[in-house]
């Protein structure tokens, strides 16, 4: 089984959704039977190579950040590409994570019915995602052994799916978060904000203000 795993975050490194990718990926060479493909869609355009890539796997793994609840802009306008390539009858398995600052993983819920909505109408066969809470804390936790630590629930989420992959299975739309108090989470965000706004030279009040 070839597998395509698709960052579409618009950053290049030190993503939340680099980081599960990298999660599920150790789930998936476990199985002898699997292939893996690293694709970054980072900006607006599908190259050539990578669509040769996607022609030659079986499998697509979205993983993006939730944006005004929804998929980002440059990875709609890939996923308009990708519909109006010829794929010449091919089945293709799609699944999706999809990572929000927000601590609850249901908020996660409308962008994968994008990704749903959007193998309904080119033909491709939806396999089901993920909803992932608490993706801001996500670069920043220690890395432990599976099913220990806050990141706990998400990699068994992860394992689950990527039984499923291997199993050609398809599952429903499971959202999780941190094994972290929510309070606790929320207190370090507002630090972070913080921190940042120092860093960029404005100043803590300045995370208030609205545009006009």
């Amino acid at each position: 089984m070839r597998i395509a795993l698709i960052n579409g975050s618009p950053k290049v490194t030190n993503s939340a959704s680099g980081v599960l990718l990298t999660d599920i990926k150790r789930f998936l060479i476990t199985s002898s039977k699997t292939e893996i493909k690293e694709i970054g869609l980072h900006n607006t355009n599908v190259s050539k190579e990578i669509l040769e890539i996607l022609k030659n796997t079986d499998v697509w793994i979205f993983a993006c950040p939730l944006y005004a609840d929804g998929i980002p802009a440059h990875l709609l306008s890939c996923l308009v590409q990708l519909e109006e390539t010829d794929w010449q009858d091919r089945q293709v398995q799609i699944y999706g994570i999809v990572n929000c600052g927000f601590y609850e993983g249901i908020q996660a819920e409308f962008a994968l019915n994008i990704l749903q909505n959007w193998c309904t109408k080119t033909g491709f066969t939806w396999g089901g995602g993920i909803g992932v809470g608490g993706g801001g804390a996500l670069q920043q936790m220690p890395a432990m052994e599976n099913g220990h630590g806050p990141k706990a629930p998400i990699e068994k989420a992860l394992g689950s799916m990527a039984d499923k992959i291997i199993q050609h299975k398809t599952q429903e739309n499971n959202y999780v978060t941190l094994s972290f108090p929510r309070f606790l989470y929320k207190m370090a965000a507002q630090m972070g904000w913080r921190q940042l706004i120092r860093a960029n030279g404005g100043k803590i009040r300045d995370l208030g203000n609205r545009p006009e």
